[in-house]
């Protein structure tokens, strides 16, 4: 059987995996990204990662005969190289990480965005295997996603593909106003459906509390704030619009809903899902929409079927 290693590399931490052919993870690890030290510091730490997973495959005979890697930032999945970036690495964009990781682990590299690697492995192995297409929708520290047809990531002409956060969404208007968005724009879904979204539109509505992060406003909200029902409510509901109005347009077989906020419970997921029935045209009011089934290893998986599905 064949074994490739896959990597989901964040600005946080890389997660790596031994990965074989039928979708089976036969070792996992982790650790830090070096994200403030330049690219070449975050190359290094990835390939040792996987050379010690390579290492340690080898000890129960199992050769590894590739690295695939989903990757923050814009990725030209042609070159492997990084087209832009934000500061969540410094000094990532124009970083080759094909040609990086093929000179120190002597292995054939593809790499992909971090997003599409998720759904590739949600549409290979996890909650949408067995589906013509498949929409993947992630809400969490920001928004974006995957639309996956045959087993194939569509990535867009400049491969800027999947940035869903960054469509005009009604709900990112206070007062008459859009909200500033991450990407420098205003009024964009991710400025009013993200997780920070959440936080920074309870400390602008007068709660009671402080919270510390967008978990504490979820604990508020179910101790009964209703301010902070109110805040993930209308997010909620902001994010199943703009699902709903993407499967208007792309007519997936079946959506995925991942991230951070998918997995908060009813308060976020009843209040999406309603919004996103009620967007939906006629015949499509009966799409599957479900959340994924891989969690963390949705993008080690997919990040690997770069390699084993060529």
């Amino acid at each position: 059987m064949q074994y490739v290693i896959g990597v989901d590399l964040g600005g946080t931490k890389t997660a790596a995996g031994v990965v074989a052919a039928d979708g089976t993870v036969l070792l996992r690890d982790q650790a830090p990204t070096p994200n403030r030290d330049g690219g070449e510091a975050v190359l290094d730490a990835t390939a040792a990662l996987a050379a010690s997973l390579r290492d340690r495959a080898a000890e129960q005979g199992v050769s590894v005969d590739g690295v695939g890697v989903g990757s923050a930032g814009v990725i030209d999945a042609g070159a492997g190289t990084v087209i832009s970036a934000t500061d969540a690495i410094l000094g990532w964009a124009g970083t080759n990480i094909a040609a990086g990781l093929e000179a120190r682990l002597g292995l054939p590299t593809a790499v992909v965005n971090d997003v599409h690697a998720h759904a590739l492995g949600e549409a290979w192995r996890g909650a949408a295997a067995g589906t013509a297409s498949s929409l993947m929708v992630a809400f969490g520290t920001g928004v974006g996603g995957s639309f996956v047809v045959a087993g194939r990531a569509l990535l867009g002409h400049h491969f800027a593909g999947g940035h869903v956060g960054h469509f005009a969404s009604p709900y990112a208007y206070d007062d008459g106003q859009p909200r500033p968005c991450t990407c420098g724009r205003a009024g964009h879904v991710e400025a009013v459906a993200s997780g920070p979204a959440i936080h920074a539109a309870y400390r602008r509505s007068g709660g009671a509390a402080a919270p510390a992060d967008t978990r504490a406003v979820f604990a508020l909200a179910a101790g009964g704030d209703t301010v902070a029902q109110r805040v993930i409510e209308r997010a909620a509901a902001a994010a199943g619009q703009a699902v709903g109005g993407l499967v208007n347009v792309l007519d997936p077989e079946i959506v995925v809903v991942s991230g951070g906020l998918a997995d908060a419970g009813a308060p976020w997921w009843d209040p999406m899902a309603t919004a996103l029935r009620r967007e939906l045209l006629a015949p499509l009011a009966d799409t599957p929409v479900v959340r994924a089934g891989l969690g963390n290893a949705a993008a080690v998986v997919g990040a690997a079927g770069l390699l084993l599905h060529r």
